[in-house]
């Protein structure tokens, strides 16, 4: 497994299948993914993921494809940002591999975030602390959806 970039956790006291649900359906990634972003994808490993929204007041259009997804287990898919001002090429992708794992009424929900290709860039470790900040703003707003 590629050398992890980023990573943060958080835990919530939600079943695994409330957690899911809010992780996966478009209507709930809104009201917490940076920024309000629109999700379309239809969570088949191979196929497309697509985010689109307003980040820090500027409009973003992410993309990527599932790598792995595992109801209630785990979800995985590759990401590249035009943000980040690199061009589209298979080494300026990130995998983020997000894993749910609990008891019955409590969930913990743990989100890495490695270079697709393998190794790490120096800009993924200059950038660590920025992409943990994001990754742990984006798991918390999870926490609120799921818990509410």
């Amino acid at each position: 497994m590629p050398e992890t970039t980023a990573r943060a956790t958080v835990e919530i006291h939600a079943p695994r299948a409330q957690v899911w649900k809010a992780l996966t359906d478009p209507d709930q990634i809104r009201t917490y993914f940076m920024g309000n972003a629109d999700v379309q994808t239809t969570w088949k490993v191979g196929d497309p993921i697509l985010f689109r929204g307003v980040w820090n007041g500027k409009e973003f259009e992410d993309k990527g494809e599932i790598v792995t997804f595992e109801p209630e287990r785990e979800l995985a898919y590759s990401h590249f940002s035009p943000m980040m001002g690199k061009p589209d090429t298979p080494e300026n992708y990130h995998l983020v591999d997000i894993t749910l794992d609990g008891a019955a009424d409590a969930t913990t929900v743990t989100l890495e975030q490695s270079n697709l290709t393998g190794g790490v860039t120096d800009e993924d470790r200059a950038s660590r602390e920025q992409f943990e900040q994001n990754w742990q703003e984006m798991l918390d707003g999870l926490r609120g959806t799921a818990e509410a």
